[in-house]
């Protein structure tokens, strides 16, 4: 027994050992971080100094530290307010929508596209489907008014061949709800796709020699096959997206909504751009935005556990 405990305490030594030796780091790689450490500190962590403005009645004739303290009364309004509750709908609506439509469809792209035995079109088709993640939303969103219009070719096009009335994707709730979403997964699903394909090339072909010697068809290989090998990556991005639920895209939003659809449209992010800095409601707006913020980490630290008790992935 005294061996036994022996063992484990030069066990322990060795371990902790191991991790001190791993921090010791040669001085020319801390120096090279240095500047990204720099940056980061200088516009992450500094600008988190203006959070106690969501805790003052902020004026920028008295600045922070001479602005009144009034506590939680920022948060006690926003939270009676029917309009912030209605936002926070919409933004878990479109985020949760756009989460599982992510994972879903660039899921099943990856299995057809690997079915795909032509290299020469495996490549053509995902350079296709790639391009659109490397567009900016403010160059999407001007192709898409112009196509979504009520003159816009989509417009002309369903007129022409189904003979129904032009549709104003843009200017009616559900229309624009279905455009944001549709639009996002247009442009990202692509992208999503890498990490499937990525997952289909660590399979060992024995499983498929395996599978086929044993008479299964194609469509059974992919079922019990590649579909099982891909279940932990898609538990993965799934848990990890968890940690975006408050975010349903700023930029894709802000450049394609107006007044018409506020009460479908408008999210968190977007109602703190308004209040803030163009209604000058400086401490209203911070606390929504620290609202935000908190549950967004509360939800990061739960996707990273969760990631690493279903599909063993952490990062430290």
């Amino acid at each position: 027994m005294g061996a036994n405990i022996g063992h484990q305490v030069t066990h322990k030594d060795t371990e902790r050992a191991k991790r001190k030796s791993g921090y010791k780091q040669p001085w020319m790689l801390h120096l090279m971080v240095l500047p990204a450490v720099i940056l980061v500190f200088v516009f992450s962590y500094v600008p988190m100094t203006g959070i106690v403005m969501a805790f003052q009645d902020y004026k920028s004739a008295l600045g922070i530290t001479g602005s009144p303290w009034v506590g939680l009364k920022h948060f006690r309004y926003m939270f009676e307010n029917d309009y912030f509750l209605k936002i926070t709908w919409n933004t878990l609506f479109f985020a949760c929508t756009k989460i599982v439509m992510n994972l879903i469809i660039p899921f099943i792209f990856a299995l057809l596209l690997n079915e795909v035995r032509k290299k020469g079109l495996k490549r053509s088709i995902q350079t296709l489907v790639y391009f659109p993640h490397f567009l900016s939303w403010v160059t999407l969103a001007g192709i898409l008014i112009d196509l979504l219009s009520q003159t816009g070719l989509v417009n002309q096009f369903l007129t022409s061949v189904f003979g129904i009335k032009p549709i104003f994707f843009l200017g009616d709730g559900s229309w624009f709800r279905f455009t944001i979403i549709f639009s996002d997964v247009w442009k990202e699903f692509g992208f999503n796709t890498i990490f499937f394909l990525a997952a289909l090339t660590g399979i060992n072909p024995a499983l498929y020699e395996a599978a086929e010697v044993d008479g299964a068809s194609r469509l059974k290989q992919a079922l019990h096959v590649t579909i099982p090998s891909l279940i932990p990556i898609a538990i993965v991005v799934a848990t990890l997206a968890l940690g975006n639920v408050l975010n349903a895209n700023f930029d894709q939003v802000f450049n394609l909504y107006s007044p018409l659809i506020y009460q479908q449209g408008d999210i968190i992010d977007t109602f703190v751009y308004r209040e803030g800095l163009l209604s000058g409601q400086f401490s209203f707006a911070t606390a929504v935005g620290l609202f935000k913020s908190v549950i967004s980490l509360v939800l990061i630290m739960i996707s990273y556990r969760l990631a690493y008790r279903f599909a063993g992935y952490r990062i430290f």
